[in-house]
């Protein structure tokens, strides 16, 4: 008897992925609930485990396809190596044909296009009626000739687009590289993350009329406050004081001060959110996520700590859940870990503020009429302008630089 593996619910709002990994192969034996597979969502990476023990015996969604959920990913055979020898021979078959009609290999292209009786899979779709192609414009390369996600990404870079569109802002295709050059590089299909990020960063500034303001900050305050404590604070509480407590904080409570930073437009209406989930950047090997700190503002700066430091690893460690990742009304993203002594952070859409901290760094500056070397760091706010007016922008960040340079008003709640 063999039990089917299929897509399991991959979240809210999240209705494909790809197939990234197997980590078996056909005629291997495996355990129930043991890793078999690897899919990638838009947000995050899920594992797939054996719903039950016995030997793989069929695989049907390869590497790199677009699979809906609940959709057939292979099958498990119960007991023994019994239906295991099978599958190899069955994979035989078509590669002897192959050997035997090698003209073929070439037309299925053609038929592929308009004739399959797939429909295009629904992110292919949706990137088909943003280019305003049609599907027998594209070659589907999955079963049955279905146009994926990859086949309309490959067919745009081409330069295939509609005949009306064409004329208004061809998309010219990439210039091929010289026989030279062309040996030393390597193309790698990009992961379905790192396509979401590309995607939604682009949307963002081509939807919000987006403006940076900056300021900077002396940390000399907070940095004595943390060596004096850090040591106590982590004894008591497990985790180590770091600086994102102190700027979480302090962007809690610009935030009740100037709520528009904390909003979303939605149509011709805009939603005031009454609530601080902060969003904090966090740059992984696959890409950069952003989990959610929920009622930020309800919280302690220990408890703050805490919660970053647990989403943080998560993320490091592929473990993040969707409901980690959903909901977030503002977002802080530190770039100084990297070195970066300034930069113009993108919107985290459809959110209206994203701050971005700095390397901090000794600078001379004038303080009641004298030179002094203070460790200093810039600040950044990207926000839409369409919501968000200067005058609120300045007064957010001014905010946040008065919480850090004297963080007892984040104590008393000035």
């Amino acid at each position: 008897m063999a039990t089917e593996i299929r897509v399991p619910t991959l979240g809210e709002s999240v209705s494909e992925a790809t197939v990234g990994t197997w980590f078996k192969k056909v005629g291997d034996t495996v355990k129930a609930d043991e890793p078999l597979v690897e899919l990638e969502t838009d947000k995050v990476t899920v594992e797939v485990p054996a719903p039950a023990s016995g030997v793989l015996t069929e695989i049907v969604a390869q590497n790199g396809e677009t699979v809906g959920l609940d959709a057939l990913l292979g099958q498990i055979a119960e007991g023994a190596a019994g239906a295991a020898p099978a599958a190899p021979a069955k994979a035989e078959a078509p590669a002897k044909a192959a050997e035997a009609a090698p003209a073929k290999t070439a037309e299925p292209a053609p038929a592929a296009k308009g004739t399959s009786d797939m429909p295009a899979a629904p992110a292919a779709a949706k990137m088909l009626s943003e280019n305003k192609l049609s599907a027998d414009q594209v070659e589907g390369s999955g079963k049955r000739g279905q146009v994926l996600k990859g086949d309309v990404i490959a067919a745009v870079a081409k330069g295939v687009s509609a005949p009306a569109a064409s004329a208004e802002a061809p998309k010219a295709a990439r210039a091929p590289s010289t026989t030279e050059d062309a040996g030393r590089e390597e193309r790698v299909k990009m992961t379905r993350l790192r396509q979401t990020i590309a995607r939604r960063l682009k949307d963002a500034q081509n939807t919000a009329a987006m403006l940076t303001t900056y300021n900077e900050v002396d940390m000399k305050a907070v940095m004595d406050l943390r060596n004096r404590y850090k040591d106590i604070f982590e004894k008591k509480h497990g985790v180590k004081l770091g600086f994102m407590g102190f700027f979480t904080k302090a962007v809690t409570h610009a935030l009740k001060e100037l709520p528009a930073v904390n909003a979303e437009i939605d149509g011709t209406d805009i939603i005031y959110k009454n609530y601080c989930h902060i969003g904090v950047a966090v740059g992984t090997d696959k890409g950069l996520v952003v989990p959610v700190v929920r009622d930020a503002d309800q919280m302690s700066i220990a408890e703050i700590e805490k919660e970053i430091g647990r989403l943080g690893k998560a993320a490091r460690d592929g473990q993040l859940g969707m409901a980690d990742m959903q909901g977030g009304t503002f977002t802080i993203s530190n770039g100084g870990v990297y070195g970066s002594l300034m930069s113009s952070p993108i919107l985290n859409a459809p959110q209206s503020g994203i701050l971005g901290m700095h390397k901090i760094q000794e600078r001379p500056v004038a303080i009641g009429g004298q030179v002094v070397i203070r460790p200093m760091m810039y600040l950044a706010l990207s926000y839409d302008h369409r919501i968000v007016d200067g005058k609120e922008a300045v007064t957010f960040l001014v905010r946040v630089k008065e919480s850090l340079e004297d963080p007892e008003r984040l104590v008393l709640d000035l």
